[in-house]
C-alpha cells in the first residue's frame, strides 16, 4: 500500500523501499541517511531545538551536509510511495515532493532567522508531501477496461 510505504520512508529514508521489497535501494538509502545525519549533526540540532536552545541548534549543524538532507528525504518518500504501486504519472505526482524538498531547503538556508528551525523545516517539508499523498492517492489504481464486445442480449423470459 502506497501510504504505508510513504510513512515508513517518513520515519527513516530507506524503510519504505525495504517495505516495497527493494532491499538494495533501501539499504543504500538507510546508509546515506545515517551518513548525512551524523555528518550534519541533524539529530543533535533537533534535540537542542526541541529543548528550546534554538541558537545552539543552528550552531551545531553542519550546513554543508544539512542542505543535502531535505531533497534526499523528500525523494526517498516519493520513491517509496511511487514504487509501492506502479501506474501513477511520474511527473505529476513528484510536484508536491519537489515543493516539500525546496521548502525544507529554504528553511535550512534561513534557519538562523526562524523561531524553531528544525521544527519549521520538518513541517514545511511534510505538509506538501502529505498533501501530495492525499491528492494523488487514487493515481495508478486499476480501472476496469471497457469491454470491446457487443452487449449481450438479456436472457429470454418465458411467456
Amino acid at each position: 500500500m502506497r501510504v504505508i510505504a510513504g510513512l515508513f520512508s517518513t520515519l527513516m529514508p530507506g524503510f519504505g523501499q525495504i517495505y516495497n521489497r527493494q532491499f538494495l535501494k533501501g539499504i543504500i538509502f538507510v546508509i546515506c541517511e545515517h551518513f548525512d545525519n551524523v555528518a550534519g549533526n541533524i539529530n543533535s540540532a533537533i534535540h537542542l531545538d526541541f529543548n528550546g536552545h534554538h541558537a545552539q541548534a543552528v550552531g551545531v549543524t553542519d550546513f554543508g551536509y544539512m542542505l543535502f538532507y531535505p531533497g534526499f528525504y523528500a525523494y526517498a518518500i516519493w520513491d517509496a510511495w511511487y514504487y509501492a504501486k506502479p501506474g501513477a504519472d511520474k511527473a505529476k505526482t513528484a510536484i508536491p515532493y519537489l515543493i516539500g524538498g525546496f521548502a525544507g531547503e529554504f528553511c535550512a538556508i534561513f534557519a538562523n532567522r526562524l523561531p524553531f528551525p528544525t521544527l519549521m523545516a520538518g513541517l514545511s517539508m511534510l505538509v506538501p508531501i502529505y498533501a501530495g499523498m492525499l491528492i494523488h492517492r487514487k493515481e495508478g489504481q486499476s480501472v476496469p477496461e471497457p469491454s470491446l464486445q457487443a452487449p449481450s442480449e438479456p436472457p429470454a423470459t418465458r411467456q
